[in-house]
């Protein structure tokens, strides 16, 4: 049997071993010049920091948008790295990169961070962050209404097999009007009212962009108030076309519930928020449809455990990553601690919903040091029953987690 110090070593080393797959990120590949987002300036940039910022600069939240992106970085290095401890985990993420790449932090000298990142070569990048993060892929969040994305995707534009698609359905479901008459522009017969051709029309607007983009999964980020069954565009589109277009072609269908849009606008993309969601929408939705799989994630902390319930209810629902304001350490260890409790393996413990490049190293770093804790705790319960472990059974497991069970869920073989 092994000793605690042991057990503790084959956890450690199986979580940081590992291959990761990153199954949601905001990520380009550096086949679409100029969306990739890198280095230090982006870095002090993510909208996280920019909010913590303006926080002690209220006043020059408007000042703050007209400048370029060197100058706002500027500021939020004097503000929370040299005036203040940076001790938020969106800071110490940044630190924790700097480190990665083996910068001087004593130095505090961002002009000389700037050197050293626009020295590196964005396909040399992906190669030391890949390495860095242990990640076998990421999966990407592709819009076919955004004007610069869609370009190259007609284009045919060849993309790194480590960088995969996930297309994505918010402009369609949340904003129906609007995208009626850009799909009507396109050669596409739909009507803002649904009536006529529509559903036939965005079924097909969605098959020849999944001939495109190949994509993982479909995706949509939806807010607090969101019910199904909805007599309104959204939930006839989702009954109509979204639901039957997933199960016709065997691709899940990936939720993330709970975003609050623009609750301080001057805020602009820092301006989002977190509501409670109805988890009775997500029963009616895996009940109604059990052929459709659904990969789910809620953002507010208090629809966790209902999540975590519905899951055990449902073997087409599975619950993933620590989403947006829950990443964080405190809560990471709270989520994962229920899920290993009531669920046993089956989820998806962790994604970064990475906007940068960089970003990949602190986050998955940060999350598996937690991971590797909530594991050692588990691990260490059960062999205090008399169970016998091994580094080969413990491995599988960790390989479950960050890998397998998304794998499995979307058919990869």
């Amino acid at each position: 049997m092994m000793t605690q110090n042991q057990l503790q070593e084959v956890i450690a080393q199986a979580v940081r071993s590992v291959p990761v797959v990153d199954a949601h990120t905001h990520l380009f590949t550096p086949a679409f010049p100029g969306l990739l987002l890198r280095g230090i300036d982006d870095l002090l940039t993510y909208h996280y920091l920019v909010a913590e910022t303006l926080r002690y600069h209220p006043e020059k939240t408007e000042e703050f948008w007209r400048l370029s992106v060197q100058k706002q970085a500027d500021l939020v290095w004097q503000t929370l790295f040299i005036e203040r401890s940076p001790v938020s985990e969106a800071c110490r993420g940044v630190l924790t990169v700097l480190r990665a790449y083996g910068l001087d932090l004593g130095c505090r000298d961002l002009t000389a961070y700037r050197r050293f990142f626009a020295g590196l070569d964005p396909e040399a990048q992906v190669d030391i962050v890949f390495k860095e993060a242990n990640l076998k892929y990421v999966v990407m969040t592709n819009d076919p209404f955004e004007p610069v994305e869609k370009v190259y995707w007609q284009q045919g534009v060849g993309v790194d097999p480590r960088f995969r698609a996930a297309l994505r359905l918010d402009p369609l479901l949340n904003r129906w009007p609007e995208t009626a008459g850009s799909l009507e522009a396109e050669g596409y017969e739909v009507q803002a009212d649904l009536s006529g051709q529509t559903s036939a029309e965005v079924r097909r607007f969605l098959t020849d962009w999944a001939k495109r983009m190949n994509p993982l999964y479909l995706a949509v980020s939806l807010p607090p108030d969101f019910i199904y069954p909805d007599p309104a565009p959204r939930g006839r589109l989702l009954k109509e076309v979204i639901l039957p277009f997933c199960q016709e072609h065997g691709k899940p269908l990936a939720l993330m519930i709970g975003v609050k849009k623009l609750v301080n606008p001057s805020l602009r993309l820092a301006g989002d928020s977190v509501g409670k969601a109805l988890i009775n929408t997500v029963e009616s939705l895996c009940v109604e449809n059990p052929e459709v799989k659904f990969f789910l994630t809620m953002l507010a902390r208090e629809n966790q455990h209902e999540l975590v319930v519905a899951a055990r209810k449902f073997g087409n629902l599975m619950p993933f990553g620590c989403w947006w304001f829950l990443n964080n350490p405190s809560l990471i260890r709270e989520i994962t601690r229920m899920r290993l409790e009531l669920l046993g393996l089956s989820f998806v413990p962790q994604h970064s919903d990475a906007r940068v490049l960089d970003q990949l190293i602190y986050k998955w770093s940060h999350s598996k040091q937690l991971i590797i804790e909530v594991l050692t705790e588990a691990y260490t319960a059960l062999a205090e029953t008399g169970w016998k472990l091994s580094a080969a059974g413990i491995k599988q497991d960790v390989e479950r987690l960050f890998f397998r069970n998304f794998e499995e869920f979307m058919g990869i073989e």
